[in-house]
């Protein structure tokens, strides 16, 4: 077993690293560019929902509150009838997206603080490359990736899009595996 505080610097130099790969994924590759559409009458829309002043928060129209509403005729009706809308709210005006990076980089910094848990319990000082990154890098991987499948599932999210994002998540788990292999204490 492998000390998880003798694992530090590849904790945070891999959420560096991966801190910078997304931004050239979002940034410069551009391949994320159409994972959002354009509301038809975007403008009427949004002059529509303002006088509401709906709070920020996640929200699905029509809501039925129970699985007994759920077979309500009348709540069927909405369904059938539509739209059927699941959304999220945000704050108005600007994007804070300084906050953003900054919980993205926490976020980082988690997951490859769970990757060097389970590998410094799996392995011993001195393991080689190829089992530290296959520990690292599924463990990375894992916290990247798969819970965006369950929107898919439950939210109808595109699935391109989530496919896309799941291989950011294996971009993330390699450069993390790879950094992990790299530092690992000899």
């Amino acid at each position: 077993m492998v000390s998880l505080m003798s694992l530090w610097i590849p904790i945070l130099l891999s959420a560096v690293i991966v801190f910078v790969a997304s931004s050239i994924i979002h940034m410069v590759l551009g391949y994320h560019r159409n994972d959002v559409q354009t509301l038809p009458k975007e403008d009427e829309v949004q002059a529509a929902l303002r006088p509401f002043n709906i709070p920020p928060g996640d929200y699905f129209m029509p809501h039925a509150g129970s699985m007994k509403a759920m077979k309500d005729p009348a709540f069927l009706e909405k369904m059938k009838a539509g739209p059927v809308v699941h959304m999220t709210i945000l704050p108005s005006g600007p994007p804070s997206i300084g906050s953003n990076l900054i919980l993205w980089f926490i976020y980082s910094v988690l997951v490859s603080l769970f990757a060097a848990y389970v590998a410094s319990h799996a392995l011993r000082r001195g393991a080689n490359y190829l089992e530290v990154f296959r520990f690292a890098g599924c463990v990375a991987f894992t916290g990247y990736a798969l819970a965006l499948i369950q929107n898919s599932i439950w939210y109808k999210r595109n699935w391109g899009t989530t496919l896309k994002y799941i291989f950011d998540g294996l971009v993330y788990g390699l450069l993390t595996a790879g950094t992990f292999g790299w530092l690992w204490p000899r």
